[in-house]
């Protein structure tokens, strides 16, 4: 089952002439973020976006932006963000050029939905699935559920219910999620076992 998609979001645009460190800084005290869009054989565009505009819709993984730049429209996925590792404020995004029905290959986060059996917890061992999914199209996650799974149970790539259209490209046989027992439960089980023989040694 996958959540809610992503919709194109419809954004103005400014082509930009200058570049390097000094012209970024400057663009950022305006309130913009410079963007290079490229892709499908075609010369580099240069951009500028409307920072506030851009933090909101990067809160959703694999945005799609449809860009206005001066007239002409770029249909366009954001395939790297670059932040300030001190204050995290966006400092420079690449796109990617999409066409309305090609593929493309994106990280798709799981989302764990129930409850396991009681005494047991779902260890979450892969975050994303690496899936081949429409440009226009892609799922924000991909809900996996857990309710009433008992410990030891394991659930697999290839075991996970896909969006129409998608494709799973990560190793079907990648665990995703593991049930099990809490670590302290576990121990106190293997002592437990340990130690059933030795008082059954000394009833004899």
């Amino acid at each position: 089952m996958a959540e809610a998609k992503n919709n194109n979001n419809k954004i103005s645009a400014d082509a930009r002439n200058s570049f390097g460190k000094g012209a970024a800084r400057k663009l950022r005290v305006l309130g913009k973020i410079p963007a290079v869009i490229y892709g499908h054989g075609t010369d580099p565009v240069h951009v500028a976006l409307p920072a506030h505009e851009i933090g909101l819709l990067l809160r959703r993984a694999n945005a799609v932006l449809e860009l206005d730049v001066e007239g002409t429209t770029h249909l366009t996925l954001v395939k790297d963000v670059q932040k300030d590792p001190v204050r995290q404020i966006i400092e420079h995004l690449d796109l990617i050029v999409i066409r309305k029905g090609e593929k493309v290959q994106v990280e798709v986060a799981v989302h764990v939905t129930g409850e396991t059996a009681p005494g047991t917890t779902a260890d979450l061992d892969a975050k994303t699935l690496l899936l081949e999914v429409e440009a226009t199209n892609i799922p924000q996650s991909v809900s996996v559920d857990v309710e009433g799974l008992e410990d030891g149970t394991l659930i697999h790539a290839s075991e996970i219910t896909l969006p129409d259209g998608a494709s799973l490209i990560s190793d079907p046989e990648m665990v995703v999620i593991g049930v099990h027992l809490p670590a302290e439960e576990e121990e106190e089980e293997e002592t437990t076992a340990e130690e059933a023989p030795a008082e059954d040694a000394a009833a004899e």
